[in-house]
């Protein structure tokens, strides 16, 4: 049995009576010049025949493909899924459509993504960066936006969230409910980058005159399993702390849940804050304090800055936004006991 025949733009146009040139103006959205009522005939013909526009065809004529790539390093990690919301909420609504890209922080697999944006001639492209240079990002010749706050890529536009604040904002909340003695959950980055959370940490301690004791800082890759391990093995040690800090939420409930099978007693004998306030730190048994990052908000500005690229808006200098978080305070935080 063959395949049904596609309705062609010939088609509405005969159908409506006009020229196919009227019949792309209206599809195109250019139809400034076209009556209102040959526009009602068309659309009439488009939803009777069930037209649907080649955008392969359209994109030779136009230079456009209405395709932006998103690319992103882990789509498992629950930080991700709100950023991609964001920037597929601004975009479908200005006509694009998004295709998701992940490559598990794989250097190899991001450059397969770069020439997947080049040969399939994308629009745009937003991407978390992880290995690529900028040299090599500006050889793209594609509009790009990066998600981060990375100052190896002056030449583009970058939207990210402010994690010196957000660790600072978590130290601060821990300090001022009397804790002197904090460990630090520290995530290893994946990126050759500096350790952001760990250099803060330090600054914290000199700034409230506070001991540093490296023996509480452990450094460990950004998921659950890692964050119960490395609980255990900070209340193994001689002089446990009383508060612990970690990189992100997946590491506080891992150490959530280590410290509760240890018999440890959250927030009696320990408090834990995490950071990024992804869905499930509200659903820990006792919720978890965190700080919140504006992940959707990072996700809708990236776009945003994409499509006034799209629009032709090209400022001379690239701008850099970069979004605070906000604590929010839950159950797994008190005074020390």
């Amino acid at each position: 049995m063959s395949k049904p025949r596609q309705p062609t733009i010939k088609d509405v146009a005969r159908l409506a009576g006009v020229s196919k040139t009227t019949v792309g103006r209206v599809v195109n959205g250019e139809d400034l010049r076209v009556a209102e009522k040959t526009r009602a005939r068309v659309l009439a013909a488009i939803e009777m025949l069930g037209y649907e526009r080649n955008i392969v065809a359209s994109s030779l004529r136009t230079d456009q493909t209405l395709m932006v790539a998103l690319s992103i390093p882990d789509i498992m990690n629950p930080f991700w899924p709100e950023v991609a919301r964001g920037v597929q909420d601004t975009c479908e609504a200005q006509g694009y459509t998004v295709a998701l890209l992940n490559s598990d922080w794989d250097a190899g697999r991001e450059l397969v993504h770069l020439q997947t944006v080049r040969r399939n001639r994308f629009d745009g492209l937003v991407l978390n960066p992880i290995r690529i240079a900028n040299a090599e990002l500006r050889a793209l010749n594609t509009p790009t936006v990066l998600l981060g706050s990375d100052d190896d890529y002056p030449d583009f536009d970058s939207v990210g969230s402010d994690s010196v604040g957000a660790v600072d904002t978590a130290l601060e909340h821990l300090i001022a409910l009397g804790h002197r003695r904090i460990g630090l959950i520290a995530g290893i980055s994946q990126r050759s980058r500096p350790d952001t959370r760990y250099h803060c940490y330090i600054d914290m301690h000199q700034r409230h005159n506070l001991p540093f004791d490296p023996a509480l800082v452990v450094r460990c890759p950004y998921s659950q399993a890692e964050g119960a391990a490395a609980m255990r093995r900070l209340l193994a040690g001689a002089a446990p702390p009383t508060a612990v800090l970690a990189g992100n939420d997946l590491l506080a409930i891992g150490a959530l849940i280590a410290a509760k099978q240890a018999g440890v007693a959250i927030p009696g004998d320990l408090s834990i804050i995490g950071i990024d306030d992804i869905d499930a730190s509200s659903t820990t048994s006792p919720p978890l304090t965190t700080v919140a990052k504006p992940k959707y908000e990072i996700g809708v500005r990236a776009a945003t800055l994409l499509l006034e690229r799209l629009r032709g808006d090209r400022p001379e200098v690239p701008r850099k936004v970069l979004l605070r978080g906000e604590l929010q305070v839950r159950e797994t935080t008190a005074p020390p006991g």
